[in-house]
């Protein structure tokens, strides 16, 4: 039977009314019994088993008046009563119950297995567990925001669910000498988390793992060797402003101002800038940003609205050549290209004249090279500089001739272009 599957009711059970609310939650060692003139005994009492395990159950009254009997007892199960055909009595005073295959229980304080007399009042009750022993604990992952805390989460097993309480400890210790430590700030980051505030040291590996014990046994996960240096990380870079750039219908100019732990420490960092249009959930990756706080975004298309996010990665940490851990990314900022004014396809271009040479490949090689910088130097100033010293070029000679056009008469305009053929 699966093991998500609430817990054994069958479908003939018959709501009995609320119980009290002290029954709402089982407790191990309260106290049993009711408002019944006579008291009864559940045996197994808060008995602990694995999910499609059976059980054997038992309620024995004694009390006062003498001679009271199981005569009319029933069960119930976390407030439904149990069908007759489950329970059988044993003697006059016993009334017995088997119960097979058992689902997980419903809530991880336990299920609640009373014992009721004729009238209904309670005689006696018990918890009754039953769930699975903790899986292996993984994917432990660390990091630290100032190298001096260390917070770390973890994935509890395959399944998870084990349908009883499980406690996860967390633990580290140096490498090659102390004791073993205990985390104590739990939930810091999510429901298996712990966040180490200080006292860890420098230079000095660690090991850490994660022990998982519930009733049913413990698990304990691999163990993750680490030095705190190696897994800094930041948070996001503040201030990311986007604007256009000039009247260039085709880029957008990022800048932002560095995380603020990277000026109180001994390292540096490098970016990564991701951006989107509006109506679109793929984002486009820009990964050599390097060190610097500002790109220059080109190939975009005119008269767009683009939303951009940076993330910062420390390195160099007191001289470390490894990499820290990426960020989050800034929080998403907008802007939008110029729209383009030159007319598109089909908005009455003007074809070139006869007899006149085509810009055909000179769009063409413009084409490539924007391909080439789109895919190779996003960010790189002197690429940039050729850029615009491109369009500079191409504007001067649309103007040069656009220029020789107007001034030469018509006469001498067909002399310079040579006799006709």
């Amino acid at each position: 039977m699966p093991a998500g599957r609430p817990g054994p009711v069958a479908p003939s059970a018959r709501r009995l009314p609320p119980l009290p609310l002290v029954l709402l939650l089982c407790v191990l060692g309260a106290p049993r019994g009711g408002s019944g003139a006579h008291t009864a005994v559940i045996s197994p009492q808060d008995p602990t088993l694995l999910i499609g395990s059976s059980l054997q159950a038992t309620c024995s009254v004694h009390g006062d008046p003498p001679g009271a009997t199981a005569e009319g007892l029933y069960w119930t199960l976390n407030g439904r009563r149990l069908p007759p055909e489950l329970s059988h009595l044993l003697n006059t005073s016993t009334l017995a119950l088997a119960l097979a295959n058992l689902n997980g229980s419903r809530q991880q304080s336990g299920d609640n297995l009373v014992c009721h007399a004729r009238d209904g009042s309670i005689l006696a009750g018990s918890c009754l567990y039953v769930g699975l022993p903790p899986e292996k604990p993984f994917n432990i992952s660390c990091w630290s925001r100032n190298m001096k805390d260390l917070t770390c989460r973890w994935t509890p097993g395959a399944h998870g669910e084990t349908f009883l309480h499980t406690n996860y400890s967390l633990k580290y210790k140096l490498r090659w000498y102390g004791q073993d430590n205990t985390c104590e700030e739990y939930h810091t980051v999510g429901p298996h988390s712990c966040h180490i505030p200080k006292d860890l040291a420098l230079f000095t590996p660690y090991e850490i793992w994660v022990e998982a014990t519930n009733r049913l046994g413990s698990a304990r996960s691999d163990v993750l060797t680490l030095d705190v240096l190696d897994v800094v990380t930041t948070d996001p870079p503040p201030d990311v402003h986007v604007s256009r750039v000039g009247g260039l219908e085709d880029q957008l100019s990022v800048r932002w101002v560095s995380p603020p732990a990277l000026k109180d420490f001994l390292f540096q960092a490098k970016y990564q800038i991701r951006y989107r249009v509006e109506d679109s959930v793929d984002w486009k990756v820009v990964d050599d940003v390097s060190n610097q706080t500002s790109c220059r975004l080109a190939g975009l298309k005119p008269g767009t609205v683009y939303f951009v996010q940076v993330r910062c990665n420390p390195f160099g940490i007191y001289g470390s050549k490894k990499a820290g851990i990426w960020s989050e990314w800034s929080h998403p900022t907008a802007a939008s290209t110029p729209r383009s004014e030159r007319p598109g396809p089909g908005g009455g271009a003007c074809e070139p004249r006869g007899g006149e040479p085509s810009s055909g490949p000179v769009r063409r090689e413009l084409k490539q090279f924007l391909g080439w910088l789109k895919k190779h130097a996003y960010c790189s100033n002197l690429s940039f500089r050729l850029y615009d010293q491109w369009r500079a070029w191409m504007q001067k000679s649309h103007k040069t001739r656009n220029q020789d056009e107007g001034i030469l008469p018509s006469g001498r305009r067909g002399a310079a272009r040579g006799p006709a053929r």
